[in-house]
Parts: C-alpha cells; sequence; structure tokens
C-alpha cells in the first residue's frame, strides 16, 4: 500500500535529538536548540504544500527458515516463497539473536505458537519528494537545512506509518495510545529494524526488499550497493512479536559469510564487500 503525506501531518513526528546531532548540537545549550528548532519548524511550514513524504508497505505470511524469513505473497505463493536471508550473531557474550527468531518456524501451526501473529510480517519503505534535495542548490545553507529535514522526514514518516500499520491494517494493537515521545521510544510493540542498521546491516538487502514492494512507487531507486536515492529513504521489516527487540549483529566469521552468500545466491567476494565492516 502507497501512503502519501503532507509535510503537517508527519512533522509532529520528528525526532529533533537526532536532528541536533547532524547539526553538531548535541551538548549545545538548550537555548540555541530552540533557536534552530524555531528556524527549522517555519522551513517545514513553508515546505507544507509544496512537498510531500511517502510511505510504501505491505503485510505478508511468513515463516523463519533458520536464519532466513520466507515471505508467501503474489508471484511466490508458491510454497517454496520468497526467502529473506539475514544475519546471526556470533560475536562471545552475545545472545546469538537473529530477526528470523521472532517469526513462526515453518511446521508449526501459527494457532499453536505462542504469538500467532509472528507469522506475518511487514515491510515498508518511505521517502520524501525529489526536490527536497534538488531545489535548493543555489543557497547552502538552505541546502543543508532542507537536507537534513529531509532525512527527518522520512524517518517521521516510517513513525507515523508503523503506527498506523499497528493500530489499524495489520491491527495487533487496536487499542495502543501512546504519545509520540513514547514511540520515539520504542515503547509499542514489536519492532522496525532499517535496513543498514545494526540487526540489517547489509545495505543489499534492499534488492530483496524492492522485489517485494516495488519501491519506484514511491520514487525510490537503488544503487549498485543497494543504497537509495533520494538519500532521504528508510526501508526495513515490521516485526510484531511482543518479544522482538532490537541488537547489532556485531561481527561475524567466514563461515557465517560463506553460509549467508550462499543464501543470497551471490559470490562470497560480494557479499564480503556489502559486510566490511562486520568482517
Amino acid at each position: 500500500m502507497k501512503i502519501t503525506y503532507q509535510i503537517s501531518e508527519v512533522a509532529p513526528y520528528i525526532n529533533w535529538a537526532y536532528f541536533y546531532h547532524a547539526w553538531g548540537m548535541s551538548g549545545k545549550p538548550e537555548d540555541e536548540k530552540a533557536k534552530l528548532r524555531q528556524e527549522a519548524e517555519e522551513a517545514l511550514r513553508q515546505i507544507d504544500g509544496t512537498y510531500q513524504t511517502f510511505g510504501l508497505f505491505e503485510l505478508f505470511d511468513a515463516n523463519a527458515d533458520g536464519d532466513d524469513i520466507v515471505v508467501f505473497s503474489g508471484k511466490w505463493k508458491e510454497k517454496s516463497g520468497k526467502r529473506i536471508p539475514l544475519l546471526r550473531q556470533q560475536q562471545p557474550g552475545s545472545d546469538c539473536l537473529c530477526l528470523s527468531d521472532f517469526i513462526a518456524p515453518q511446521n508449526i501451526s501459527p494457532s499453536s505458537f505462542l504469538f500467532p501473529l509472528s507469522s506475518k510480517i511487514g515491510l515498508f519503505a518511505t521517502s520524501v519528494s525529489h526536490g527536497l534535495e534538488t531545489d535548493f542548490d543555489a543557497d547552502p545553507y538552505q541546502k543543508m537545512m532542507m537536507q537534513l529535514l529531509a532525512d527527518r522526514l522520512a524517518e517521521a514518516t516510517a513513525e507515523r506509518m508503523h503506527e498506523e500499520v499497528r493500530k489499524q491494517y495489520w491491527g495487533y494493537a487496536k487499542d495502543e495510545n501512546l504519545s509520540i515521545p513514547e514511540m520515539q521510544i520504542e515503547k509499542f510493540q514489536g519492532i522496525r529494524p532499517a535496513v543498514g542498521y545494526p540487526s540489517l546491516p547489509d545495505t543489499s538487502l534492499n534488492f530483496v526488499l524492492d522485489e517485494l514492494l516495488d519501491m519506484k512507487q514511491i520514487g525510490i531507486r537503488l544503487t549498485e550497493s543497494g543504497a537509495m536515492k533520494p538519500h532521504a529513504s528508510v526501508s526495513g521489516l515490521m516485526l510484531a512479536h511482543p518479544k522482538a527487540r532490537y541488537f547489532s549483529i556485531g561481527k561475524i566469521g567466514e563461515d557465517q559469510l560463506c553460509d549467508y552468500a550462499r543464501r543470497r545466491g551471490l559470490p562470497v567476494e560480494i557479499c564480503r564487500k556489502f559486510l566490511a565492516a562486520n568482517l
């Protein structure tokens, strides 16, 4: 499902702490931060109605098969499904978690599983009007302001859309009543791990998600490494299991690299480039 949002609809969901950090304002006096935020909010009011943000999500039946999540939908409705290969923690002292741990395994009836909704998964992507990254080149300060606001708006769109998914479209948290600050510290049930972040470090997984979502619907194109354009874009998974939590994959060994490459159907050396920071 594709959703278009006005700037004013998602601006309340902006996490300003990350905006300050991007400006190098962390630790600065509150009055300086307040002045910057006032300027940013005025900029948001000025672009409201001219530019928009975009959300895209789909909900799928899914099962875990080892460190893969198998998705069943559309042209992949056949028994084999479409696989999303994932990585597992290997570091000594870690919990050895993989995101597939929060999805019901294959050959287990959802009704007999601890949490039936874990036999589903959500995939998502969000982005912004291309003009937010191209229309302000003549003024370096405005260009920087708009780029950082665009980044925050893409994240805010994910926050807003995820709330709607939990309460309406998936509906596993119909009675959720959280404030935006509570959502920003992730008090909601489930998680929304993004591609490129610690539990999903391989940005090339965007190619797999794109096959399932068709990201060009909201203007996203992928580079050779799987990075998204516009830069102000976010993609990832939505998991509903109440015990799901965020974690970092950390360093992996040659054994897992080779297994992951096999499951991705790619040469080991290609995966080595994608996962260089984790080796």
